[in-house]
């Protein structure tokens, strides 16, 4: 997902990248590193020892981020997926003059969230409205930013929220402006909205680059299959299906709205739906896999077996069916 976010900054003329990073930074900038070459871009991480919030971050890489050009920088959440429309952002963002630009998306259920309230011809935020009993508006805070240095000023070092704390500052000063985020946008922090955000990501393929996506007698709708994969005969696979590299789907098999991650296994006559098949597992044999299934890197569901929502960590060998949604550790 963040190589996503860094492709669509790279095609905007962004040359450096700074990762924000609590846990374990040496697994994401490993995964990273070929990609540095590739893209031509730099990519180092700031890491915090200690969790600092959404503001935090940007007071600790502060001198990364000072360039002394005066340019404004790019802010995004890592979770979230949309089409990236940064070019769009630029140009508002300099078109108003102001210290931030955040970018906002429709809902049709705004009391769950925080609203952003604003100016509709100009786009000058007012307020901030936590989880509104009556309504304000429908736009949200979309995790994207772009911000001009000034606001590191704004952000002292110690754990801060930039939604709850930096923003409403800078709103209060009639420097904050929200674009509303043209296409699709899913926050894919949960396994269920991972796969929603999966459906969206290919709807929006369809529309930009139907090329990409899977065709063949049996395919059915959204399909994303990358080339090093194998898929046996007989199958019927989709709608709003990703199968990864090195990915072996063999005869038989029944796939829809799933992820099926890297080296993966699926063996004959199985059927997978709703669920993400994690990184060098394997699916046995007549197997049923469904209702939000997640299997971990490397897990082993043996032939024949049911899963009905369970949640299964790295390294295991699943030899009973799992009836209900929990957890196997």
């Amino acid at each position: 997902m963040i190589l996503h976010q860094i492709e669509a900054l790279r095609d905007v003329g962004v040359t450096e990248v700074v990762l924000a990073i609590n846990y374990q930074p040496e697994v994401m900038l490993n995964f990273l590193k070929d990609f540095e070459a590739k893209l031509g871009i730099k990519i180092t991480c700031s890491q915090e020892t200690e969790p600092l919030g959404t503001a935090g971050p940007l007071a600790l890489a502060r001198d990364k981020l000072i360039d002394g050009s005066g340019e404004p920088f790019f802010v995004l959440n890592s979770d979230v997926i949309s089409e990236y429309p940064f070019d769009e952002l630029i140009k508002f963002h300099k078109s108003h003059g102001g210290e931030a630009t955040i970018m906002v998306t429709k809902v049709d259920e705004p009391s769950k969230y925080g609203v952003v309230v604003m100016e509709e011809e100009t786009g000058k935020v007012d307020r901030f409205v936590e989880k509104p009993k009556i309504f304000v508006g429908n736009k949200i805070n979309a995790g994207i930013y772009l911000l001009n240095p000034s606001v590191l000023d704004r952000i002292e070092l110690r754990p801060t929220s930039i939604e709850k704390e930096v923003f409403p500052q800078i709103a209060a000063d009639k420097e904050l402006f929200a674009m509303v985020l043209p296409g699709f946008w899913m926050d894919v922090g949960q396994p269920k909205d991972y796969i929603t955000g999966l459906t969206l990501y290919l709807n929006s393929l369809r529309k930009r680059s139907p090329s990409k996506l899977t065709s063949g007698a049996h395919i059915v709708g959204n399909v994303l299959v990358h080339e090093t994969a194998v898929i046996g005969d007989g199958c019927l696979i989709g709608p709003d299906v990703a199968i990864g590299p090195g990915c072996v789907v063999e005869s038989g098999v029944r796939l829809s709205r799933c992820t099926v991650m890297r080296g993966a296994r699926v063996k004959k006559h199985s059927c997978i739906s709703s669920s993400i098949i994690g990184w060098h597992s394997t699916v046995g044999q007549w197997a049923r896999v469904e209702n939000m299934t997640i299997l971990g890197e490397d897990v082993h569901v043996c032939d024949e077996i049911y899963s009905n929502g369970g949640v299964v960590l790295p390294h295991k060998e699943i030899k009973s069916s799992i009836l209900k949604p929990e957890i196997v550790m």
